[in-house]
C-alpha cells in the first residue's frame, strides 16, 4: 500500500510526487504506442509482400495474383482499357507525325541541295557539251585510223601497156609445151583490168566465108550480151578469133579448096594485134556436129590457146587449151517444160547405148605436112578394148537381170564420125527419147588412146545431161569438157575400160540418193556451162579469166528511182511493239547508217575456191558475181557467204543477260539489217507500218518498194523514224520487185516485210539474231508446207498449221540479197519461187521463227491472199515450178526457233509439236 501510495501521492514525501508518475505514464504509452505503429508500417508490409510473393511464386506465372501481368492486363476495366487505347494512339500519331516532319524536312533539305547543284551543273553543261564533241570527234578519227591501218584502202594500180608491137616473152623450145607462165602475157591482164575481151570481126577475114552462118550468127549474139567484150583492142587482156566450125566442103568448094592450113595459118600470123606469136590469144572453134574436122592439128598457132571439142594427145596443151562441149542450141534456146523430171530416180532401162564403129574416115584435110590428122590416129593404135565392151554388154542384156538397151549397129546410115570413135545413130529426138527411159548413158571413148577428146564423146555427154540420163564415161583417158575447172565425178561416172566387166554390178551398187544427187549436179552443169550459145561462150570467157585469177566483174545493181516525199512530225513510239518488259533488245543507232563490208576477197578468191565455184550451185548466198562460174549471184561484192566471204575480225562480248541483249556479238559484232517494204496504193496502212519501225535497234534503213502506177499523194507526211526512208519507183506492178538488188541497199542483212504485218521489235530482233546464225537460208516468221495429192497426182498448197515445213513466206523473212530473175508467172507467187530456189540451191530447208501471233495487221484492208482463187493459183504454182526445176527442191523440216520468251500458245491439237528453243 505504501508504495502504491506513494505513486498515487506523486512518488514520495507528500503529494508533491504523483503529477511525475503521470508523466512518465504517458511518455511509456507514446514510446509504445510509436514502437507499435512503426512496426505495423514497417514490418508488416515487408512480411506481407514476401508472403504474397511466395504464394505468386508457387502457384506459376498464369495464377499470379498480386504480381505483374503481361500485355496491360491491369486495365481489365472496360474504362482503363478505352483511355489505355486511346493514350497508345494518341502516342503512336505523335510519333509518326513528328517521323514525317523530320523526313520532310531533310527532304526539303536535299532538294535544295539538289537545286544548287543544278544550278551549278547548267553552268557546266555547256562547257562539257563541248568537250564531249572534241572527245568523238578525236575518237571518230581514232577509229577511222586504226581502220586504215588494219583494212588499208589502197589505190588501184597504175596500169602500164605494152607497146603495140611488143612481143613480149621469149619464144618457148616448143609450141606444144606452152602453158600460161610461158605463152600468157600477164602484164595486160591486171587484176584490177575487168578483164576486158576483145573479139575479131570474122566477116572481114577470109576464112570466116567457110563458118557456119549458125555458129557466126550465135557467136554475134553472145558477144553482144558479154559484159567483158569492149571495142578497144589496145587495153584488151584476151583476144578471140573465131575459126570454127567451117561448113561442109561441098556446099563451097571455091572458097573452101583456098582454105587450107598453110593459109589459115599465114591469116592468123597477119591479123593486126597476132604480135609475132599469137600470145594473150584464143582460137574458138565451135561444133555443132558428132564429126567435126579438127583444122588447128596443123597449123601452127604459137602462143595461141585452142578451145575446141577435138583434141589428139599430143595436140592438147594441158592447163592451156580449152575442151569445149558441141554448140547444139545455136539459137534456139531449150524448152525447160519439155525436160523430164527428175524423179522417180530408177527409169525403165538401167542404161543405154546406141552406136557404130567406124574404122575410117575421108580426109578433110586437103594440105598438111607429111603425116595428117587421119594417118596420126590410124597408126599403131594402143589395145583396143571395144569388142570385150561389145561382149560383156550383150552378156548383161542377154542374162535379163536388169532390162538394159544395147545396140552396136545403126538401124540407118549412122552419122559421120572420126575413125576409132563410135558414130551416133537415129536422130536426135529418137536418140533422147531413148535417154529419157535411161537411168545410166554410156558413153564409150574412142578406141584410139590418142584422141583425148572428140564432138561425138561431148555430143553423147550433152544429150545425157540434158535428159538426166548419168553419163558412165567409158576411158579414163577422155578429156570432159572444162575437166581442169568442173569435178565431173559429182554429176558422171568415169571407169576404165578394163573394168567394164564390174559395171554392172558398179551401177547397181549406187544408191538412190546418190543417184538423184548425181542427176541434179548434171542438171547444173548442162543448164550452167552447155545449154546455150551464151553459156557456152561465158563459160569460155570465165575459164580463162579464173586461170589467171581475175575476179569477175560485179552485176549491175537495179537503179533506186526515189520518189521525192515530205517528212512529218517525228514517229511516236507504238506500246504495243516497243513494250519489251525487261529484255533490252540493244542500242538504237544514232551514228549514221552502216554498211556491210564490201568484199576484200575479191581479187584472192580465184586461188582458194576455183573447184568449189566450178561444181556446186554457189548460191544466192555465195561471194562471187553471176558469170558461169556463178550463174546465180544477181548481186555485186556486197554479200558475204555463209563461210566464204571477208568477216572482220572480232567476238562476241561474252556474258549473259544484260550483256548479252546489249550487243550483237559473235562473229560480226557490228551489223545492221535493211527493212524492204512492198506496197500498193495503202498509205494509211504503210504510214503506220513505218511508225512502228520507229526506234527498232540495228535499223539501217527502210526502202519502200512503191508498185503502184500512182505517184503518194503530195499532202501525204511520211513518219520521221530517225533513219532514211527510200520509197523507190518500180517500172511494173510486180511482187517480184521486192527481190530487186536495189542498189540503195546497203546490208547484207534484209527483212523483207508487207506493209500490212505487225511483228513487235522483240520479235524482229529475235528473227535478225537467228539470221546471223543461218545466213545461208530464209528466217521467217510464217510457216507452210506442201503435200502429195495423190487422187490428182499433184503438189498442192497448205497453209494449216502444222508441226512440219518446207517453206517460209517472204512477206516477213530475212533474206540475204541475192536474188534477180525469178518467174513471175502469177502474181501471188513470188515467196514459193523464193522458196524452191533457195532450197534447190543450198539443199536446206527454212528456219520458221515463232512470233507472238501478231503478223498479221488486225485493222488492214483486204488483201490478195483473202481471194478466193488465190490457193488455186498457189497450187499451180508448185507444180509449174516443180516443172521448171524438173523436181521438187522443198525440204521438209521439224525445227523452229522459239524464244523462251515468248511462252508461244499453240493450238490443243498442236501440242505434240516439239519446239526446239
Amino acid at each position: 500500500m505504501t508504495a502504491y501510495n506513494m505513486l498515487r501521492n506523486g512518488g514520495g514525501v507528500g503529494n508533491g510526487g504523483q503529477p511525475w508518475v503521470l508523466r512518465w505514464s504517458n511518455r511509456i504509452r507514446l514510446t509504445w504506442l510509436s514502437f507499435t505503429l512503426f512496426f505495423i508500417l514497417v514490418f508488416f508490409p515487408l512480411i506481407a509482400h514476401y508472403y504474397l510473393t511466395t504464394i505468386d511464386e508457387a502457384g506459376g506465372p498464369d495464377k499470379r495474383i498480386f504480381g505483374p501481368r503481361p500485355g496491360g492486363e491491369l486495365c481489365e476495366v472496360k474504362h482503363v482499357q478505352d483511355l489505355c487505347r486511346i493514350r497508345e494512339s494518341v502516342s503512336e500519331e505523335l510519333l509518326q507525325l513528328e517521323a514525317k516532319r523530320q523526313e520532310l524536312n531533310g527532304e526539303i533539305a536535299r532538294l535544295n541541295i539538289k537545286i544548287e547543284a543544278c544550278k551549278k551543273s547548267i553552268d557546266n553543261a555547256k562547257q562539257d557539251l563541248l568537250q564531249l564533241k572534241n572527245v568523238i570527234s578525236q575518237t571518230e578519227h581514232s577509229y577511222k585510223e586504226l581502220m586504215a591501218q588494219n583494212q588499208p584502202k589502197l589505190s588501184l594500180p597504175v596500169r602500164l601497156l605494152p607497146d603495140k608491137d611488143d612481143a613480149g616473152l621469149p619464144l618457148p623450145k616448143s609450141a606444144h609445151s606452152c602453158r600460161l607462165h610461158s605463152c600468157f602475157d600477164y602484164s595486160r591482164c591486171p587484176l584490177t583490168s575487168g578483164f576486158p575481151v576483145y573479139v575479131y570481126d570474122t566477116a572481114v577475114y577470109p576464112w570466116g566465108e567457110n563458118i557456119d552462118p549458125l555458129v557466126k550468127q550465135a557467136f554475134a549474139s553472145s558477144i553482144k550480151s558479154s559484159i567483158y567484150v569492149i571495142d578497144n583492142p589496145n587495153i584488151a587482156c584476151l583476144y578471140i578469133v573465131l575459126v570454127g566450125e567451117l561448113q561442109d566442103s561441098s556446099s563451097s568448094s571455091s572458097s573452101y579448096s583456098s582454105l587450107s592450113p598453110t593459109n589459115l595459118e599465114k591469116q592468123l600470123h597477119a591479123l593486126p594485134y597476132w604480135r609475132t606469136d599469137g600470145h594473150n590469144h584464143l582460137l574458138v572453134h565451135l561444133s555443132r556436129k558428132s564429126m567435126t574436122q579438127n583444122f588447128l592439128y596443123n597449123v601452127s598457132t604459137g602462143r595461141a590457146a585452142v578451145a575446141q571439142s577435138t583434141f589428139l594427145e599430143r595436140q592438147y596443151r594441158e592447163g592451156f587449151d580449152l575442151v569445149l562441149s558441141p554448140l547444139v542450141h545455136a539459137l534456139s534456146e531449150p524448152n525447160f517444160l519439155e525436160v523430164p523430171p527428175q524423179v522417180p530416180v530408177k527409169r525403165k532401162y538401167l542404161f543405154s547405148f546406141q552406136g557404130e564403129k567406124v574404122e575410117s574416115l575421108k580426109s578433110s584435110l586437103q594440105e598438111g605436112p607429111p603425116q595428117s590428122f587421119e594417118e596420126e590416129m590410124e597408126g599403131d593404135p594402143p589395145a583396143d578394148y571395144d569388142d570385150r565392151i561389145i561382149g560383156t554388154l550383150k552378156a548383161v542384156q542377154d542374162s535379163r537381170l536388169d532390162q538394159v538397151l544395147v545396140e552396136f549397129t545403126c538401124k540407118n546410115r549412122p552419122w559421120l564420125s572420126l575413125p576409132t570413135e563410135w558414130a551416133l545413130c537415129g536422130e536426135r529426138e529418137e536418140r533422147l527419147g531413148v535417154l529419157k527411159a535411161s537411168t545410166f548413158a554410156l558413153v564409150i571413148s574412142p578406141g584410139n588412146g590418142q584422141l583425148v577428146a572428140s564432138a561425138g564423146c561431148g555430143m553423147r555427154l550433152f544429150e545425157a545431161l540434158e535428159v538426166g540420163a548419168i553419163p558412165v564415161v567409158l576411158g579414163d583417158h577422155s578429156r570432159l569438157p572444162y575437166h581442169q575447172l568442173i569435178s565431173w565425178s559429182e554429176a558422171a561416172l568415169i571407169v576404165p575400160k578394163q573394168r567394164i566387166t564390174e559395171l554392172h554390178f558398179l551401177l547397181r551398187s549406187i544408191s538412190d540418193n546418190d543417184l538423184l544427187a548425181m542427176r541434179r549436179q548434171g542438171r547444173f552443169l548442162w543448164e550452167t556451162y552447155l545449154s546455150t550459145a551464151e553459156s557456152v561462150f561465158s563459160t569460155i570467157l570465165a575459164s580463162v579469166r579464173t586461170r589467171i585469177q581475175i575476179p569477175a566483174a560485179p552485176i549491175r545493181e537495179e537503179p533506186a528511182q526515189e520518189i521525192p516525199h515530205k517528212a512529218g512530225k517525228a514517229a511516236g513510239t507504238d506500246p504495243n511493239m516497243a513494250d519489251n518488259g525487261d529484255l533490252d533488245l540493244g542500242p538504237v543507232e544514232t551514228e549514221p547508217p552502216y554498211a556491210s563490208p564490201r568484199y576484200l576477197r575479191n581479187f584472192t578468191y580465184t586461188a582458194a575456191d576455183t573447184y568449189r565455184t566450178w561444181n556446186r550451185p554457189p548460191g544466192p548466198f555465195h561471194l562471187f558475181p553471176h558469170t558461169p562460174l556463178d550463174p546465180v549471184l544477181p548481186s555485186e561484192a556486197k554479200f558475204l557467204g555463209s563461210g566464204t566471204g571477208f568477216r572482220p575480225i572480232g567476238g562476241g562480248t561474252g556474258g549473259s543477260g544484260k550483256e548479252f541483249q546489249a550487243a550483237l556479238g559473235g562473229n560480226v559484232p557490228r551489223e545492221q539489217f535493211t527493212v524492204v517494204m512492198l506496197t500498193y496504193e495503202r498509205e494509211e496502212v504503210l504510214m503506220n507500218s513505218l511508225e512502228r519501225l520507229n526506234g527498232l535497234p540495228y535499223l539501217n534503213k527502210v526502202v519502200v518498194v512503191w508498185n503502184s502506177p500512182k505517184p503518194p499523194s503530195d499532202d501525204l507526211l511520211w513518219p520521221d523514224i530517225g533513219l532514211p526512208i527510200v520509197v523507190v519507183r518500180t517500172e511494173k506492178n510486180s511482187l517480184n520487185n521486192r527481190f530487186l538488188p536495189w542498189d540503195a541497199v546497203e546490208t547484207e542483212a534484209i527483212l523483207s516485210i508487207d506493209d500490212d504485218a505487225h511483228l513487235r521489235h522483240d520479235e524482229i530482233m529475235f528473227g535478225f539474231r537467228v539470221w546471223r546464225e543461218s545466213r545461208d537460208r530464209i528466217v521467217g516468221f510464217p510457216g507452210r508446207y506442201h503435200a502429195w495429192d495423190v487422187n490428182h497426182q499433184s503438189w498442192l498448197y497448205n497453209s494449216n498449221y502444222s508441226c512440219e515445213l518446207s517453206m517460209v513466206l517472204t512477206g516477213a523473212a530475212f533474206f540475204h540479197k541475192a536474188i534477180r530473175d525469178m518467174v513471175d508467172e502469177y502474181i501471188n507467187c513470188e515467196d514459193i519461187a523464193m522458196n524452191f530456189l533457195v532450197s534447190h540451191i543450198t539443199r536446206k530447208p527454212p528456219i520458221k521463227v515463232t512470233s507472238r501471233w501478231t503478223f498479221r495487221c488486225p485493222g488492214c484492208p483486204q488483201a490478195l491472199s483473202h481471194d478466193d482463187s488465190h490457193f488455186h493459183e498457189r497450187h499451180k504454182c508448185i507444180n509449174f515450178f516443180v516443172k521448171v526445176y524438173g523436181y521438187m527442191p522443198l525440204l521438209y523440216t521439224q525445227f523452229r526457233v522459239d524464244s523462251v520468251l515468248f511462252k508461244t500458245r499453240l493450238p490443243h491439237d498442236k501440242t505434240k509439236c516439239f519446239k526446239f528453243i
